[in-house]
């Protein structure tokens, strides 16, 4: 008789998943997007460009962090029981793999359909004499001037090779001499990498056009041969969010300021290689030669067939061709700031102090919204003080020119700037210093604490006294990704709310701890003992035959002991279903384990970033919405802020939204109980109900028949 299987017991390593490997798990699934040839062509190569990004930043990150604890010799085992060293084989294997995918698409499938809707991009080999005639041309007039050759001999080093470059490998052999002697180009990041040509017959990889035209550079040159190359470096951790690092000492992190982080700007530059690229076809004496030259395990070679740095297919240029996109998507002005412009703030404040407003981005428009809040506030008269976090923000932001606009007006203007956001760093020391310069308050976060809250306060005075005006989103200020990102966010002018606010602006700028939020959940203060706290509350109403269960929506769950609360409440009965969309520590569905508790990811044209949490509470659902994901860092190494939905007609937008997810049946994920998952896809005769398109139909239908209308309970301002 054939044993049953063994239960797994919530604190084994098996209970677990790893975490770098999830991650990939993840990355699989946006491959099957680039894959899919149900979407768009251009949104198939765009997705293959953001392949290319991820892994480009994978590497840097995660096995480069890997690397250094290798380095350290720190081989203590991850929760799921994997040292660093079997971690790194893993990841190595598996993103190899991943990569080599990717190369494979966009050879085999991308390009050739891309031939077929006559924007190719060609090989250099196949143009025609007078293509030929004009990328010589444009070589030389708009390329040529700029390349630097750097060769490498007794009297010229090795070049430092920048981070995610591209690279071209030249063995040059002059007429009379015995030996070739290897010069390396940068390829020039300022000219387009994809090369037009003049009768718009397609692109040319500028890369091939440089390499094509190499006699221009070499006209002793009796022989030439060329490859291309590529590395990735490692990406240093931030000293005082070393993200899930067991030796994390904040007795012995630095102090947090700029000339700190200018540093850590300047060491990435120069940090060791993770990764080398090759071209397929060069040879194997050469690349071993690269790789000695670059201090690079051979393990960490990878020879790619066809064309690298593919992140820059996000930018492929084609114009004029819509029938190879998705339909092209207009977000639309929530239905109670419909009419409301930014000449009128007296409006705008009226219909948020009536009740809280509840927006989801991009379907409800980001500048008709939270930046016209901000750039009412700008010009209002009656407000005395505008209080905004900065974690990332647009180039040329209007939120930057409105906060201008304000101090300009006499108004105080503080602002919290994360200079620490992850290869946002420079732009935002740069930020911080031109709103120095205007007369703003600016903090730069917090101690050992990264600032991850996404807040906005403006403070104004009226008849009645002084009130607070405040945004908690999910999301950062960032005009730009407002349009693909998929967020929320909440207006309001509850004074409690306000109150708390106000505390950890406070905080933020003064470095003092605040001690008593009651209503906002602020990590690293109280976020996890509170979710900790609703969690268990769930499997006590199951005990007791009351309703439960709990629904969550977020991008990324890891901490390990939150992971374990919701073992135990789904043992005790509790349903949970869990919408995460990238990497996730938890199994779902393991019996014994977790035979309660269901993971499920979605995926669509907008990148899902919205944090949601719902608890049933024995009938009496209890709504959150913030910055957190249930990851260590987030709850313990990160200033983050989550708050309540109390306004009845809002919860029931959520759960209206929250159910549109779990309806999804063809462009969500399931989790397998090994882990892997599995594409949901319709029933024979049943239409597909893709989550995103679901909510740009329901978003527009409210738009277009709430317009003028204000329900009952939004007649009454706030006591």
């Amino acid at each position: 008789m054939k044993k049953k299987p063994q239960a797994i017991e919530i604190d084994s390593s098996d209970a677990f998943i790893n975490r770098e490997l999830s991650w990939l798990s993840f990355a699989r699934r946006v491959l099957s997007l680039a894959q899919d040839p149900e979407l768009p062509l251009l949104e198939r190569v765009k997705f293959a460009g953001i392949m290319g990004m991820l892994y480009d930043e994978f590497a840097m990150k995660r096995m480069g962090g890997l690397k250094r604890k290798i380095q350290k010799k720190k081989q203590k085992p991850s929760r799921d029981g994997l040292a660093p060293d079997e971690q790194l084989r893993a990841c190595r294997a598996e993103l190899h793999a991943q990569s080599a995918l990717v190369s494979r698409l966009v050879q085999k499938k991308l390009r050739p359909a891309l031939a077929k809707e006559a924007i190719p991009i060609l090989e250099y080999k196949v143009l025609k004499k007078n293509q030929r005639t004009q990328m010589s041309a444009y070589f030389t007039e708009s390329v040529e001037p700029i390349l630097t050759p750097l060769a490498v001999d007794m009297s010229h080093p090795f070049p430092f090779i920048s981070n995610l470059g591209l690279n071209l490998a030249i063995e040059v052999k002059e007429k009379k001499k015995k030996r070739y002697r290897f010069v390396r180009i940068k390829v020039p990041a300022n000219r387009p990498r994809w090369v037009p040509l003049a009768d718009d017959s397609g692109f040319v990889p500028l890369e091939q056009v440089i390499a094509a035209n190499l006699e221009q550079l070499f006209p002793k040159a009796e022989k030439l041969f060329c490859y291309f190359f590529r590395v990735t470096r490692v990406a240093k951790d931030d000293p005082w969010e070393q993200t899930e690092l067991d030796d994390f000492d904040a007795d012995s992190t630095p102090g947090f300021f700029i000339s700190m982080v200018t540093h850590e700007l300047t060491a990435r530059k120069f940090a060791g290689v993770v990764r080398l690229e090759v071209s397929a076809d060069m040879p194997k004496d050469l690349m071993c030669w690269l790789a000695e030259q670059l201090d690079v395990d051979s393990e960490d070679v990878e020879s790619v067939k066809g064309l690298m740095g593919l992140a820059d297919l996000m930018k492929f240029p084609v114009k004029n061709r819509p029938e190879l996109r998705d339909p092209p998507h207009k977000p639309v002005t929530h239905p109670r700031l419909s009419g409301i412009y930014q000449n009128d703030p007296k409006q705008m404040f009226a219909e948020i102090r009536r009740a809280d407003i509840l927006l989801h981005h991009p379907y409800h428009s980001f500048d008709t919204s939270v930046l016209n809040f901000l750039q009412c506030a700008a010009m209002d008269p009656k407000v005395l003080a505008i209080k905004l976090t900065i974690y990332r923000t647009s180039s040329d932001s209007p939120i930057i020119q409105a906060l201008q606009f304000a101090i300009r007006k006499g108004k105080q203007v503080a602002v919290l700037v994360e200079i620490t956001a992850r290869f946002d760093e420079a732009p935002n020391i740069a930020w911080g210093r031109l709103l120095e310069r205007e007369g703003v308050h600016v903090s730069y976060g917090v101690e050992r604490l990264k600032t991850h809250v996404k807040l906005a306060l403006v403070v104004r005075e009226e008849e009645d006294g002084i009130h607070r005006y405040v945004h908690i989103g999910t999301g950062n200020y960032h005009t730009d990704t407002a349009r693909i990102y998929e967020d929320m966010g909440i207006l309001s002018c509850d004074p409690e709310l306000g109150a708390n606010v106000a505390a950890l602006f406070n905080e933020l700028t003064s470095a003092n701890p605040y001690p008593n939020y009651d209503k906002l959940l602020v990590a690293p203060h109280n976020l996890r003992e509170r979710i900790t706290e609703l969690i268990r509350r769930e499997a006590e109403h199951k005990r007791k035959g009351k309703p439960c269960g709990i629904n969550v929506k977020m991008n990324q769950l890891q901490d390990t002991r939150i992971i374990q609360e919701l073992y135990r409440a789904g043992q005790a009965g509790v349903p949970i279903s869990l919408n995460i969309r990238g990497l996730c520590c938890l199994r779902a569905g393991v019996p014994g384990l977790s035979e309660n508790i269901r993971v499920f990811c979605t995926l669509g044209r907008f990148l899902e970033h919205s944090r949601m949490y719902c608890f049933e509470n024995a009938g009496d659902p209890e709504f959150f919405i913030g910055s957190a994901d249930w990851m260590r860092r987030n709850l313990d190494r990160r200033m983050e802020s989550v708050t309540p939905v109390t306004d009845p007609k809002l919860k029931k937008e959520l759960v209206q939204k929250l159910q549109i997810y779990e309806n999804d049946n063809c462009s969500a994920w399931d989790m397998q109980p090994d882990g892997s998952y599995s594409r949901r896809r319709p029933q024979k005769g049943e239409k597909p109900r893709p989550a995103q398109e679901a909510l740009i139909d329901l978003i527009g239908r409210q738009s277009r028949t709430m317009k003028n209308h204000v329900p009952d309970n939004h007649d009454v301002k706030r006591e």
